[in-house]
């Protein structure tokens, strides 16, 4: 049993780069895998950093926390979307359990942690807020103060990580890693904590700016070029860093390491609504002049029956009769539409009509409880080597431009884990699931692990 534990959490962090490939260019993780049980974290699905962070945390599904990606559906009109925030989130994480029986815990960072809320200690919210000058993204709120005295204009997240100015970015990222450590540095220094848990988010950004600079099987990749090693040598300087912060953890302390997903490479786009609207499954009221986001305004209502949603997946939505405000689809007849979607999306190739491995997913094959308004169907392209692009007006159904501006990189199931404390057998283990993170951190703690909770503990 540990006294105190302290988690990094990186974001996109994928264990074929950290322990299969970069371990030896690693020297703070490494000392930790030779200490500590490592191995791969299957993420939840949708593998995606909103809503898995909270799924993380609280040991429950997407489903049962009724958060399907950033934007959900509200209710079942058309143009109901909301962002998915703090308040989206209606089950105590492991934070508050801790704070509910007086043990001090320190927060940094964390999606899905904007707008703050109250915890016994600090909180620091995630790259959800807004504006760090005009938002109140701390808890307490005099923490804002400190936080700009100490290193001055705070990142919460990067602008415009999207973008062909890779120099430019390059900085941005060394920038907002530094100050998050240093803060991170800071509150250890000055805070009582039995938790610390922070969530660096330059890792996911490096992976989808750079990623076509490193792996070999990217398309775009080219031998040589002036980015081979940037995401390398920005995880070298994150491992100091993490060092760093290990001088903060005693023999009593346990030691995480968490991704919330991993990466992989993206192939192309496929154009869900410009695809249901070859089928017949989607009509517009007048063809866009120009590649166009599908916004409700858009759509013929009463003669279209499916519409989709992009992203780094796809949420495919049915309009339905007694749902949808001008549903076409009678109920007798969703299952068997559903089923017949389901089945020509999965044989969808790619631009030459070759197979990619295309699954659909009926949300009550992945969750036994379903909050909120989930999708009719969860599609991963071509294993989420295709991106799903939501733009309507394309002229083509597969692209290979991302319609929200360069991105080099999808999210994979496989994120990583690394535990190390008093009583962990030392050696790569099992693949374990993300819900168990939560059971692993109470247990380590001594406290006692709710029954709701859906994962089981690494030790």
């Amino acid at each position: 049993m540990a006294s105190k534990a302290l988690v990094i959490g990186l974001d996109c962090a994928p264990p074929q780069l950290v322990f299969d490939r970069w371990l030896d260019e690693l020297p703070t993780i490494r000392s930790l895998t030779e200490r500590g049980s490592f191995g791969v974290l299957r993420s939840c699905d949708p593998p995606i950093t909103v809503p898995a962070w909270s799924v993380m945390t609280s040991s429950r599904s997407p489903g049962a926390l009724g958060i399907y990606g950033f934007r959900n559906r509200r209710d079942h009109s058309y143009d109901g979307l909301s962002f998915a925030t703090s308040r989206s989130v209606r089950v105590p994480r492991v934070w508050d359990l801790l704070s509910a029986r007086d043990r001090p815990v320190i927060v940094l960072g964390v999606p899905g942690t904007y707008p703050v809320t109250p915890v016994n200690g600090v909180m620091v919210a995630c790259f959800l807020t807004p504006d760090v000058e005009t938002s109140q993204y701390t808890h307490p709120p005099e923490l804002k103060d400190e936080i700009a005295q100490l290193v001055g204009r705070y990142l919460i997240d990067v602008p415009d990580f999207r973008t062909e100015e890779k120099d430019r970015l390059l900085a941005d990222l060394e920038e907002m890693t530094e100050k998050r450590f240093r803060l991170a540095e800071h509150l250890l220094e000055t805070r009582p904590w039995d938790l610390f848990f922070m969530v660096e988010m330059g890792t996911d950004r490096i992976n989808h700016a750079f990623w076509r600079f490193t792996d070999p099987e990217h398309r775009l990749y080219e031998p040589g070029n002036s980015y081979e090693s940037a995401i390398l040598d920005y995880y070298r300087r994150l491992d100091e860093r993490i060092g760093r912060l290990l001088r903060f953890a005693d023999d009593e302390t346990a030691v995480l390491i968490v991704s919330d997903h991993g990466a992989k490479r993206i192939d192309g786009g496929v154009c869900v609504n410009e695809w249901l609207r070859q089928e017949g499954y989607l009509v517009l009221k007048e063809e866009p002049a120009s590649p166009s986001r599908l916004t409700p305004d858009l759509v013929d209502w009463p003669r279209t029956k499916a519409w989709g949603e992009g992203g780094y997946y796809c949420r495919l939505f049915l309009n339905v009769v007694g749902r949808e405000p001008q549903g076409v689809i009678p109920q007798a007849d969703y299952e068997r539409v559903r089923d017949e979607l389901k089945g020509k999306l999965q044989a969808l190739g790619d631009e030459q009509g070759r197979p990619i491995g295309t699954v659909a997913h009926r949300p009550e094959e992945l969750y036994p409880e379903r909050n909120g308004v989930a999708p009719d169907l969860m599609v991963y392209f071509g294993d989420l080597l295709w991106r799903s692009v939501g733009q309507v007006g394309t002229g083509a159904v597969h692209v290979f431009e991302n319609d929200t501006g360069p991105d080099d990189a999808n999210h994979a199931h496989e994120g990583l884990y690394l535990v190390a404390g008093d009583g962990v057998a030392p050696g790569r283990g099992s693949e374990r699931d993300i819900r168990d993170i939560a059971p692993t951190l109470l247990t380590l703690l001594g406290e006692p692990v709710p029954a709701e909770m859906e994962g089981t503990s690494l030790v």
